[in-house]
């Protein structure tokens, strides 16, 4: 067998529409090709290709191999084919024709028998004589035909919006923080204060070097660094030291238990402004406290609405997959798992008894973290599989803009330039990939549109802010507003 690519795959579409069994011949060679189905995800495609169409194909090897092999009496490039035939193999020759060629008669199977395959084929070379006809199977897992729900339908309840003075009142604490001033104070250490203290750790009496360090700056309560750190600091004061024993987190003894010990260097308590009209005029654009607190709100609100969003876009996903009945291809959702599971294990240099500890840790162990891996990758395939068959159903297209407004996007988290990002994606094929997100991200937009969205409180909720409105509508809103302006225009005129 021949496996095309890796074996770890991605849904994808590749091609349109799946016949179940369909008997084809490509137009422009006398490829011809059946197609049986094993499952609602999975076919077999038999190929069968006339040796004449593979001529082609051994002339440009002959022509390549002519290049490397030097026959006495000929010029590179010039030796006679029967010669290189006599000298490489007529089987050779064949096994390499056939090898380069099965790529080609494979996508040529494909895309003549309609088919929109999710992973990588298996290959079968059932035939391959020379100069007779080549004949190899490939089966390969394919998008199932899936009944889609009514749209119009879709009903989703979510969370009404609410902003408390609580909210506001730590948005405005935090912004007092930010204009605080710290202060040295001659008293022992306390939760939330500033200290800059020295650090040393031993085990078994020995010293920990790169455990060592002086002059760290640390706020007391953040539980920043090593744990049992801020319970040891609490109550000493400037010069006072205190041993206690914790787990270290970096460096060669990461994860063993030692003797840390910690001095206090200097304590500094957070002075905060005021909350009045001039801290308003210092820490905004606002003249009065008042304002400040208002425009707080809405900050918090916004940041709400957007929560909602996604809320509104993860439960409308949800109740579509209750819905559907979705038949999942084994081994796109095997492929997932074992994906998951090696990077687990990669990231522990593929200790099994180190992974096994760390779930132990955890609360969980090798069944629960197997059983997870699968539920979940079940979910992502039946995700993807849906909203794919979502988006062929109501004809979503991918735009030059959409696609670019991601890669921006992209290009900003990794800190590159747009043009960088997209040589680095097209030099590792992950075009296809992103232009499939984009284009699901544009389908859920699409669903969201068509459903009717309410709170628990009964409101109906406008979508359109981060969803957009649909079509239909949009249209006709231009429409009424072109009918509006041309009203005006008469109007002027007279």
């Amino acid at each position: 067998r021949i496996r095309f690519g890796s074996g770890r795959s991605q849904v994808q579409i590749l091609s349109p529409r799946l016949h179940p069994v369909t008997d084809h011949q490509s137009k422009e060679h006398d490829v011809k090709s059946t197609v049986e189905k094993l499952s609602p995800t999975r076919v077999r495609i038999n190929v069968e290709v006339p040796f004449t169409e593979l001529e082609p194909d051994f002339d440009r090897a002959f022509k390549q191999l002519a290049k490397q092999v030097r026959l006495p009496g000929f010029r590179p490039g010039k030796a006679p084919r029967k010669l290189l035939e006599a000298r490489v193999g007529r089987e050779a020759m064949l096994d390499q024709v056939v090898a380069d060629a099965l790529p080609s008669r494979y996508s040529e199977a494909v895309t003549s028998s309609d088919l929109r395959p999710i992973g990588q084929p298996e290959i079968e070379i059932t035939k391959k004589v020379y100069g007779e006809e080549l004949t190899f199977t490939a089966e390969v897992d394919v998008r199932p035909d899936i009944d889609l729900p009514d749209l119009d339908a879709l009903k989703v309840t979510v969370d009404p919006i609410t902003v408390t003075d609580e909210e506001v009142d730590a948005e405005l604490q935090n912004l007092r923080k930010r204009f605080g001033t710290l202060k040295g104070v001659d008293r022992p250490v306390q939760e939330g204060d500033f200290v800059s203290i020295d650090l040393s750790a031993t085990i078994d009496g020995e010293e920990i070097p790169e455990a060592n360090t002086e002059g760290l700056s640390h706020e007391v309560g953040s539980g920043q660094l090593i744990e049992g750190l801020d319970e040891a600091i609490v109550g000493l004061k400037e010069g006072e030291s205190k041993t206690f024993t914790a787990k270290l987190v970096a460096g060669e003894h990461a994860g063993e238990e030692a003797e840390v010990t910690v001095t206090v260097k200097s304590v500094k308590e957070r002075e905060l402004p005021e909350l009045d009209d001039e801290f308003a005029q210092l820490a905004s654009e606002f003249d009065t406290i008042e304002e400040l607190r208002n425009s707080l709100a809405e900050q918090v609100r916004r940041v709400k609405r957007i929560q909602q969003a996604e809320q509104i876009r993860d439960k409308a996903l949800e109740t579509l997959l209750e819905q559907t009945e979705v038949p999942l291809p084994e081994n796109i959702v095997q492929a997932q798992v074992e994906e998951t599971i090696h990077n687990a294990i990669h990231a522990l240099n593929h200790d099994e008894e180190k992974f096994a500890e760390l779930l132990e840790k955890q609360g969980s162990s090798r069944e629960k973290f197997d059983a997870e891996a699968r539920a979940n990758a079940e979910k992502a395939v039946k995700t993807q599989l849906l909203v794919d068959a979502i988006a062929d159903e109501l004809n979503v297209e991918v735009g030059q803009a959409d696609l670019t407004e991601r890669l921006v996007l992209m290009s900003r988290q990794y800190g590159v330039e747009p043009q960088q990002l997209l040589a680095a994606l097209q030099q590792n094929n992950q075009l296809p990939a992103i232009y499939a997100d984009v284009r699901r991200g544009l389908t859920l937009a699409r669903i969201v549109q068509r459903a009717t969205v309410t709170d628990t409180d009964g409101n109906t909720i406008d979508t359109s802010e981060f969803f957009g409105r649909p079509a239909d509508a949009a249209e006709a809103e231009a429409a009424d507003a072109g009918q509006a302006d041309d009203d005006k225009g008469k109007d002027q005129a007279e």
